[in-house]
């Protein structure tokens, strides 16, 4: 009998068990842009994003890296005693910079007080050879835990389309190669309710992750903040949202179809409270989690138990 702990591969659990104890993310945040919204790919942005972009739980941008960071682990030291920190680069599009300083960015961040870790918050479109040897040869000097996470939300790219992502799926795909092949570990974003999306975009979401051998997800739903073009689309009632059920159903159907190797870092995100028309079913994330978890016992499903389909599905009857 599972309990609800070890139905899923929790970020949490697997932190303690790769650095020996709890570790903490320390976000920093940087003024910046991306290729969606100076021209280079495109105009606008997604039609989701508004225009702190993944930042607005941050500090202020107007902090530079070494004050962020010290504020952050101050309050995680003081409020749980932490002694071990990831560095986030949370907002934007971080390797959407100029290679020396995005390299100046890194080496601040590496050079900190008890940081055994940097996770890169970027766009499956801002994936470069050049980048990802700088950051080889960073691990290599502070002997450091460096993972990528990628924004991808949906490899339906005809979805990617309509919410005006500014790449398809092949971009991820050749992202994913060439950070494989640095051994870098790789996080992939994904909204699991998008509009444009159904229950069989949701199983190839969990599909070709796992194919792909990512090693961390971050799920969340989609919200809608004032602003938007999304928010302009919501108002005209142009799409419905999915009720809070059917989006834990999916959840379940992501999970079950999911790799168990693949640690879930995130089952539901937050919105920025004060512009939002809509998010979380004016629910809160940790509630939408425990539903989730209870959904799980609920079921007696689990993540992975579906996941069948590689090493040729067709053959595995004849091949025994």
């Amino acid at each position: 009998m599972q309990g609800k702990s070890t139905r899923y591969r929790q970020y949490s659990d697997h932190l303690v068990k790769k650095f020996g104890q709890k570790v903490y993310k320390l976000p920093v945040n940087l003024p910046g842009t991306c290729p969606n919204r100076d021209g280079t790919v495109g105009k606008g942005g997604c039609i989701f994003c508004d225009e702190a972009g993944a930042g607005f739980e941050c500090l202020p941008n107007t902090l530079d890296i070494q004050q962020q960071i010290e504020k952050n682990r101050d309050f995680f030291i003081k409020r749980f005693h932490a002694k071990k920190f990831i560095v986030y680069f949370q907002a934007f599009t971080n390797t959407y910079l100029p290679l020396e300083q995005f390299k100046e960015n890194m080496v601040a961040a590496a050079s900190q007080e008890d940081i055994v870790g940097i996770s890169i918050s970027t766009r499956p479109d801002c994936i470069n050879d050049a980048y990802l040897d700088f950051l080889v040869e960073l691990q290599k000097e502070y002997g450091l835990d460096i993972n990528i996470e990628l924004g991808l939300q949906t490899v339906n790219y005809h979805t990617l389309t309509r919410v005006n992502r500014g790449h398809t799926l092949a971009e991820f795909i050749d992202a994913v190669q060439r950070i494989k092949q640095r051994n870098f570990e790789i996080c992939t974003h994904i909204i699991l309710n998008l509009p444009w999306d159904n229950l069989l975009d949701v199983k190839e979401n969990a599909k070709i992750l796992s194919v792909l051998g990512i090693d961390y997800v971050k799920l969340h739903s989609l919200y809608v903040v004032k602003g938007t073009l999304l928010a302009d689309m919501y108002e005209r009632q142009e799409f419905k949202i999915i009720s809070l059920e059917e989006y834990t159903n999916r959840m379940i159907t992501f999970l079950e179809y999911l790799h168990p190797d693949i640690v879930v870092q995130r089952l539901v995100g937050k919105g920025p409270q004060e512009h939002q028309l809509f998010a979380n079913w004016s629910t809160s994330w940790w509630k939408i989690k425990q539903s989730i978890e209870n959904s799980l016992e609920e079921k007696d499903t689990w993540q992975g138990k579906k996941c069948d389909y590689m090493n040729g599905k067709a053959l595995k009857d004849r091949a025994k």
